[in-house]
C-alpha cells in the first residue's frame, strides 16, 4: 500500500470505530508517529492533510522540528520518556508532551501542555506514574503552571487492550474530580486504536499502520 492508502485506511478505521462507539470522529485526534522517519515523510503527510506529528527521541526530534519549521499549522507531540536534563529543551519545541510522569519535571516543563503518563504494569522501570500517584502529581502540575490535558497510557503486552483502556478511563474519571478540565485520553496505537476509541480515547498515537515499516535505525 502507498502512504496515501495507509493513511486513508486508518482514517476509515477511526471513523468506523467512532461510529461503533457512538462518537463523533472529529473529536478524535490522530497523531502520526514519525520517529525514525525522515523529514521528507513529514512533508508528504502534511501535503495529505496531517497536522499532528509524534516524536519520542529528543536527539532526533529537535533537528527535525527545526528543519520543518516552515510547515503551517503543525502540532508536535512528544511521546517518549522525557530525560530530566533535556526537559527544558523538549518543552521548547513540543506543543504537547504525552509523557509527564514525575515531580522533578514540573519546573522544567512549566507552561507546557501535558498528559500524565500512567504505568499499567508492576514494572517500576517502565515510564509512567502508578495509578495511586496520578492525583497528587496532577495537583503539583497544576500548581506549577502546567496545563494537564488528561492521561496517557500504553496497553501492556500481556493484557487485553480494551480492558487496559477501560481501566484508564476509570482513572480519568477520578482525575477529573480533581482537575475537571483534564478529560483527554491519549491511548491507542496501530494495533489497538479501535479498542481505545471504544473506551473514550481522544488522541491516538499511530505509527507503522500509516508510515509503514521504520527505516533501519541508525
Amino acid at each position: 500500500m502507498t502512504l496515501p492508502d495507509r493513511l486513508a485506511a486508518v482514517q476509515a478505521g477511526v471513523t468506523d470505530a467512532a461510529a461503533d462507539a457512538g462518537r463523533d470522529p472529529g473529536s478524535i485526534t490522530t497523531i502520526v508517529v514519525t520517529k525514525f522517519h525522515p523529514a521528507a515523510l513529514v512533508r508528504e503527510l502534511h501535503a495529505l492533510g496531517v497536522r499532528d506529528f509524534g516524536e519520542s527521541r529528543h536527539q532526533e526530534a529537535a533537528p527535525k522540528v527545526a528543519e520543518l519549521a516552515g510547515l503551517d499549522a503543525v502540532t508536535w507531540h512528544f511521546i517518549g520518556q522525557v530525560q530530566s536534563n533535556k526537559a527544558k529543551q523538549v518543552a521548547e519545541y513540543s506543543d504537547v508532551i504525552h509523557s509527564f510522569d514525575r515531580q522533578s519535571l514540573v519546573g522544567p516543563l512549566a507552561g507546557s501542555r501535558v498528559f500524565i503518563q500512567v504505568n499499567l504494569t508492576d514494572d517500576p522501570d517502565r515510564g509512567g506514574v502508578q495509578p495511586e500517584g496520578i492525583e497528587p502529581l496532577a495537583e503539583l502540575a497544576a500548581g506549577g503552571g502546567l496545563e494537564v490535558l488528561g492521561l496517557m497510557a500504553v496497553a501492556p503486552l500481556d493484557a487485553e487492550p480494551r480492558s487496559a483502556f477501560a481501566r484508564v478511563r476509570g482513572l480519568s474519571e477520578s482525575l477529573t474530580r480533581v482537575l475537571p478540565s483534564a478529560t483527554a485520553l491519549s491511548m491507542g496505537m496501530s494495533a489497538d486504536y479501535a479498542d481505545a476509541i471504544l473506551e473514550g480515547a481522544t488522541h491516538l498515537r499511530i505509527g507503522t499502520a500509516i508510515t509503514g515499516n521504520r527505516p533501519t535505525k541508525g
